[in-house]
């Protein structure tokens, strides 16, 4: 199979390890949108900036600049860019009629004359839907899948073909890929989930105890299914990887971005300061706003996003985020 990895950034450049590595034998390009960074992994045989110390295997080729060259004759087309490109790309893909699925997890900004933001599949759905597309998604750090430890995760499309065609491209001994028609849900749990995980970070960096942390994890698992369920999604998916087990990997693990802000914030530190501390992007500190603005036009109530918005915004501190939380009204669960 000829895959085609459009992001050499963690996450994209971890796919198209994985990729290269298969037992197939896939012909596979990692396309760099910064040529400095491209011409860099060739001569280091390693991401440096975002995977260091994870070498770039033989098979795998690296290109960049003008990238139409590499559609001649794919057979996969991967989108390893943050939510925020991802139109611009799908913009500049919409004539091809390859598969393409992307990585990105999160809500985009509201463009004009939406109400809300959208979803990467609802983008799609704009942008190219002449064109076969799905979701890579799943409880997955990208530094683990570069290693090859095991991993599972989720080929999520209405269509058969994109579904069979990843689970083809990435299925072996260490990556388990399961397939789901599911999307909705899929894309909800994967955008939800990094908000939670701020929240999550900001209890732990607080000392409020495990018990705190699994109330929070449990209460967000509700909320985030909530707004799923509006949109369309099926309970079911929220009990999978794309929801508990992306939820739990995000809020826990150490090596988890979001969830690091959280700490940051707990600790004192400005949201600017957590973010340049990062040196990659945190999805959920761009899409708590438009998860809430979804969830409020679909009439969903969501109060641990709320609060999270609340601390991005610097309208309350870490301290007043937990009191605001505990003094809600007693309910049924």
């Amino acid at each position: 199979m000829k895959i085609v990895v459009f992001g050499a950034g963690a996450w994209g450049t971890a796919v198209a390890i994985s990729a290269a590595t298969h037992p197939a034998g896939h012909q596979v390009t990692l396309w760099a949108r910064d040529g400095a960074q491209a011409a860099d992994m060739r001569s280091r045989h390693e991401n440096t900036r975002y995977l260091p110390g994870v070498a770039l295997p033989p098979a795998l080729r690296l290109a960049t600049g003008e990238f139409s060259p590499l559609l001649a004759g794919a057979d996969l087309l991967i989108l390893g860019t943050p939510m925020a490109a991802l139109r611009g790309l799908l913009l500049q893909l919409r004539a091809c009629r390859t598969p393409l699925v992307w990585l990105c997890k999160g809500f985009e900004a509201a463009q004009q004359h939406e109400p809300f933001g959208l979803l990467a599949h609802e983008i799609h759905a704009r942008i190219a839907p002449q064109v076969p597309g799905g979701a890579l998604s799943g409880p997955s750090f990208a530094l683990e899948v570069a290693r090859g430890q095991p991993t599972a995760l989720v080929a999520a499309s209405r269509d058969a073909q994109v579904r069979n065609l990843l689970v083809q491209a990435l299925h072996s001994p260490q990556l388990r890929v399961y397939a789901n028609d599911d999307i909705v849900g899929v894309e909800v749990g994967g955008a939800v989930k990094n908000v939670l995980a701020i929240a999550t970070g900001l209890c732990d960096g607080l000392q409020l105890g495990l018990n705190a942390r699994a109330a929070l994890i449990t209460r967000g698992l509700a909320e985030m299914t909530r707004l799923g369920l509006a949109l369309g999604a099926r309970a079911e998916t929220f009990m999978g990887l794309s929801g508990l087990g992306d939820l739990v990997l995000t809020a826990t693990g150490d090596l988890s971005r979001n969830r690091k802000v959280g700490l940051l914030l707990a600790q004192g530190h400005s949201l600017e300061q957590a973010v340049q501390s990062l040196g990659h992007v945190a999805e959920g500190v761009y899409s708590a706003r438009t998860a809430l603005a979804r969830a409020r036009h679909a009439g969903v109530e969501m109060p641990l996003t709320e609060t999270v918005v609340a601390l991005l915004d610097g309208r309350i501190d870490a301290a007043a985020a937990v009191r605001q939380l505990m003094a809600r009204d007693p309910r049924e669960e």
